[in-house]
């Protein structure tokens, strides 16, 4: 045996002791960080699954029914308004041509009144029969003046519904250019909005099943960690089970096995070569275990930040400065809160003028009624006074001159009437659809949509809440969370770099054993023996295999094929 040999075995105790204590300080660390990164990261699952779950639930589902409802009830909004226009213009049209055959007829009627006068300047000279020809005068002056004083009135209402008209429909070809492409696209916005929920709902089962793969993926990660943890307990143990092996030498630290100095001293060789082969393998099986648990820890890493990642984009909360999905969403609802009730108030006017139109039509209906009675007795009068007229021979020219212009003038009134009449009904057609239109529109008026329209805000509000608390929480818990595996995989590069530096201890173990014939045979079985008892304390495969391997190499080695129970020493409760 050398005799550097024993300073070599007890720097190199004193080494591996030094490496075999970091290795129980580091890996229980690692093993508590591990736990605790585990329960960290349940609770980001558990919190991301109450996101996806906020995602799809009521709230989000109530807000996306009413963004559909709304943004259905504004297009139609902005369907009808050219629709509106139109009759409104047709309405106008038909006004202005009643208005024209009312004039018409008012000529027609002061042509009465005038031919009346006429008829009353004849009478006044003729002898006899003068009575009856005034009566005649009276009768047609009476009817003339009864329907001129309805028609006048028909005409002055007339004026004010086609005021009324221009100003309706001056409103509403202001409000169509400018709030129709407002309506539409505040509907196209809210359609938009629509399908970015149904896409969030998606997203969050996709969620959802992120968070379930994650689980089983942690779960594997961690229990490679444990497995890899182990492993490297056993490191540990072999470490001691070196030290052990370099304590029974000779030269200063303890012997065990009894023999002789000389006996002991060829042992040496022996030993401290073998517990080189043994830091050697245990060396490199110590790296893969790192490498194992740094893979597993980075795993963990990973899915936690794909997590939250996935938690941010659903939320909308990427870059700080970007308004959120809810609050736009919330602004597009009170957007279109503010153009239905713009809407509403460009209607009045219209509402305004289908009143004035109803009142009219009645009394038109009723003047039309009248003045074709009044058309049916000035035309008798006239026929009566013409035949009259026309017995009295050269004194009655005059008359039935006069009478026949009678007639003319009422056949002349009548094909005004006739004129009127179908005006009338074509205002009152269009009345009609004006008004079934806004019916229709009721659907659409605030007061409705107002509930509708608050409660889904609400709703948003209440569920924006929830949201920005479960955004802070995984904030939080992601950050604690890479906290502790950034400490844990430094940790482990620490310990690995400690260990390394047994390959240098090895390298001063290494010592040529004396060749086998250089040997006594008690010296052999010295050898022998104390290779028999390093290989009962062996508890793992690695170490009898090197051992094996090296005994292989000298034929005077004979290992027993016996194993120390494995120790009980392994729990994960250090760990977790």
């Amino acid at each position: 045996m050398s005799s550097a040999a024993p300073r070599i075995a007890i720097e190199a105790v004193t080494s591996i002791e030094d490496v075999g204590s970091r290795i129980e300080d580091v890996f229980a660390r690692v093993g508590g960080d591990l736990g605790r990164a585990h329960t960290i990261f349940e609770r980001l699952n558990a919190d991301i699954d109450r996101l996806g779950h906020e995602l799809s639930g009521t709230s989000i589902d109530g807000a996306s029914q009413a963004c559909g409802h709304i943004a259905e009830r504004l297009r139609d909004l902005a369907e009808v308004l050219p629709a509106e226009t139109a009759l409104l213009t047709t309405l106008g049209t038909s006004a202005t041509q009643a208005s024209m055959f009312l004039k018409d007829i008012l000529k027609h009627i002061d042509m009465i009144t005038i031919i009346a006068r006429a008829s009353r300047i004849e009478a006044a000279s003729l002898d006899g029969d003068r009575e009856d020809f005034l009566n005649f005068t009276k009768e047609a002056s009476d009817l003339a003046k009864t329907v001129q004083l309805s028609i006048v009135g028909c005409a002055k209402e007339q004026q004010q519904l086609t005021e009324a008209i221009g100003e309706a429909l001056k409103g509403q070809s202001s409000f169509e250019r400018h709030y129709r492409p407002q309506l539409l696209a505040a509907s196209a916005e809210l359609t938009a909005a629509c399908r970015e929920i149904k896409d969030r709902q998606s997203q969050s089962a996709q969620l959802a099943e992120l968070a379930r793969t994650s689980t089983a993926d942690i779960g594997t990660a961690v229990g490679a960690a444990i497995v890899a943890l182990q492993a490297g307990d056993s490191s540990r143990q072999r470490l001691e089970h070196i030290c052990h092996a370099l304590h029974s030498m000779e030269g200063g630290i303890a012997p065990i096995m009894g023999a002789d100095p000389a006996a002991t001293a060829a042992s040496a060789s022996f030993v401290c070569s073998l517990q080189a082969a043994q830091l050697n393998d245990a060396n490199a099986g110590f790296a893969v275990d790192v490498a194992t648990i740094v893979r597993s820890l980075s795993v963990l890493a990973a899915d936690s930040a794909a997590m939250v990642e996935q938690g941010r984009s659903l939320c909308g909360v990427q870059d700080k400065e970007m308004m959120s999905f809810l609050t736009a969403m919330k602004h597009r609802l009170g957007t279109a809160l503010s153009l239905i009730a713009a809407c509403n108030r460009a209607k009045m006017a219209v509402d305004e003028s289908i009143a004035v139109l109803e009142t009219m039509l009645a009394k038109f209906r009723s003047a039309i009624s009248s003045l074709g009675h009044t058309i049916t007795d000035i035309t008798l009068i006239g026929m009566n006074a013409g035949l009259k007229a026309s017995h009295l021979g050269v004194r009655g020219r005059a008359f039935v001159v006069i009478a026949n212009e009678l007639k003319a003038t009422a056949d002349r009134i009548s094909a005004g009437e006739a004129l009127l009449g179908p005006a009338v009904d074509g205002i009152e057609r269009t009345a009609v659809q004006l008004k079934n239109l806004r019916k229709d529109e009721q659907a659409l008026q605030v007061a409705e949509l107002e509930v509708s329209i608050v409660q889904a805000l609400g709703n948003i509000e209440a569920g924006n809440g929830r949201l920005s608390g479960l955004m802070d929480n995984l904030t939080g818990e992601s950050a604690r969370f890479e906290t502790l595996v950034v400490s844990a995989k430094a940790a482990m590069a620490e310990l690995g770099v400690k260990f390394s530096t047994l390959a240098q201890v090895a390298s001063r173990l290494e010592e040529p054993p004396p060749k086998p014939d250089a040997l006594s045979s008690d010296q052999a079985r010295a050898v022998d023996g104390l290779f028999d008892e390093l290989f009962v304390r062996y508890t793992m495969v690695k170490e009898r295999d090197v051992h094996r391997r090296f005994a292989g190499r000298y034929p005077f080695l004979s290992t027993k094929n016996q194993v120390a129970p494995a120790q009980a020493d392994i729990t994960e409760d250090i760990f977790f």
